[in-house]
């Protein structure tokens, strides 16, 4: 499946999984599913017009890469607040090492964690994308395990397609936990547009 999007992508074409009926509680579900812990959020990357990095783009250089607009900067901006208003505090914040999620993750939490792990499929091979993968439903299991934490994760909507078998809107949130047989079950969705 993933091999079949990433063609489709490439003709400028998207696919998209319909997500359990159950994913799209209220926000106050949310907040409630995090303070239980044992779960991680896993945000799309706020409002970054556009398609996909320009030719030649450079991991580190943002002038090279698709990047947030002033709606974008905002939606990370409300994202941060509305956990502030909340009273959560992330364990950990990890993000893709892409400026839009660098940028989303530290505007709205003050602070990342750059992981190769979230980073843009397009830029890797099958292969380091299914290590990517297993390394991404590992860490979920992981932390499903510690229910005295919650983790932030900000990436892109194909590593989330990849991950949970359909995507996110631009700053909307997956709450995941890990199942018996390894694999993520989204929760619920928080999107704060």
């Amino acid at each position: 499946m993933a091999l079949q999007r990433r063609q489709l992508m490439a003709l400028g074409l998207t696919c998209s999984v319909a997500l359990p009926a159950r994913a799209d509680a209220g926000a106050d579900t949310v907040a409630a599913q995090l303070r239980a812990g044992g779960v991680v959020i896993a945000f799309r990357h706020a409002l970054a017009p556009g398609t996909f990095d320009p030719p030649g783009f450079r991991l580190g250089q943002c002038s090279t890469q698709r990047n947030l607009n002033d709606a974008g900067r905002a939606q990370a901006q409300r994202i941060g607040a509305w956990f502030r208003q909340q009273g959560l505090q992330p364990a950990a914040v990890r993000s893709s090492p892409w400026c839009r999620c660098m940028d989303t993750a530290t505007l709205a939490f003050g602070r990342a964690d750059s992981w190769r792990a979230l980073g843009s499929p397009r830029a890797g091979t099958e292969e380091t994308n299914a290590a990517s993968l297993a390394e991404l439903r590992r860490a979920v299991a992981a932390a499903s395990a510690d229910r005295t934490r919650f983790e932030v994760w900000v990436t892109h909507m194909f590593v989330l397609s990849d991950l949970v078998g359909g995507g996110a809107s631009s700053g909307e949130g997956l709450v995941l936990r890990g199942t018996a047989d390894g694999r993520p079950e989204v929760l619920a969705r928080l999107n704060l547009a």
